[in-house]
């Protein structure tokens, strides 16, 4: 599991890397379509093309940079094999300010699928702010 491990690892150190670009195309690359986002709440928003995530990042991004938002990190990664070609993973996330100082965290999973372009999210669920999952 290690290597499954490090292969996770650097798919979200490469998103890392991705949105610091703060361009909702060049994140949605790391997105298959089609792709469902579950907020907290337990809404569920769907995304059947590549633009179409694309457009949501993107919508995302521009936010969090108008909040002072520069960068992110991630930590606390977790994951479960899903089979041969599925992992779930989840992480805690951090936004960061020029300073490097945290203006925004959540925690997050992912269910990811390896096809012939390495790792891709279908599915995201952010956890609930109440309880012990957050």
């Amino acid at each position: 599991m290690d290597a499954l491990q490090d292969e996770v690892r650097r798919f979200f150190e490469d998103f890392v890397a991705a949105f610091a670009e703060f361009d909702g195309a060049l994140i949605a690359r790391r997105y298959g379509a089609p792709y469902l986002a579950l907020n907290a709440a337990g809404e569920a928003r769907l995304f059947a093309t590549a633009a179409d995530i694309g457009d949501y990042f993107q919508g995302i991004v521009d936010q969090y940079f108008a909040q002072g938002c520069r960068s992110c990190r991630f930590h606390g990664l977790e994951i479960t094999p899903l089979g041969c070609a599925a992992v779930l993973a989840s992480i805690s996330w951090e936004l960061l300010d020029s300073g490097g100082e945290v203006i925004g965290a959540w925690r997050e999973s992912y269910n990811l699928t390896r096809g012939a372009d390495g790792l891709r999210i279908h599915v995201s669920t952010d956890h609930s702010e109440t309880g012990d999952d957050s």
